[in-house]
């Protein structure tokens, strides 16, 4: 992942600047504290609670450096008005005959089809990026090629 730029929203950014501060402080302080307490059980190479505290102990190591790699590549990104679609772009699109959808154009790590946000770098991202309004796009989904017109930027 390093030297990949992340795109993230101001919210999203303090929501992970927040999550590794809580991981190197408080999280990092439990494992080590269970760590402690599983090595006085006894024989290590048996003991279920030691094992799984080493467990947890990678996994949150992992999770640090992963924070850490999207931090130091990140590029704080806000909503906006633009004539042309990007990241933090609202687009509104339509399919033919079908009904209005809103995406908002996101970083990977933010993106959530569920509450519209989309991924600058999935299909439909990629081909909404830097279009224009009226402008139409295609892609091919899973399901095959999609087709849209921009009805707006927001």
């Amino acid at each position: 992942m390093t030297g990949n730029k992340q795109y993230l929203s101001k919210e999203k950014c303090k929501e992970f600047i927040n999550e590794l501060d809580y991981l190197k402080t408080t999280k990092r302080k439990e494992i080590a504290d269970k760590l402690e307490y599983a090595k006085s059980l006894g024989d290590l190479s048996e003991n279920a609670e030691y094992q799984e505290a080493r467990e947890d102990q990678a996994n949150i190591e992992k999770r640090i450096m992963d924070l850490e790699t999207i931090l130091q590549n990140t590029e704080v990104v806000e909503k906006h008005h633009s004539e042309k679609v990007e990241v933090g772009s609202v687009v509104v699109v339509q399919k033919k005959g079908g009904e209005k959808t809103k995406y908002q154009i996101v970083g990977s790590e933010e993106a959530d089809s569920n509450c519209g946000k989309i991924s600058n770098s999935s299909p439909i991202g990629e081909a909404l990026t830097g279009k224009k309004k009226n402008d139409t796009i295609s892609f091919q989904s899973p399901g095959g090629k999609v087709e849209y017109t921009i009805i707006d930027i927001e």
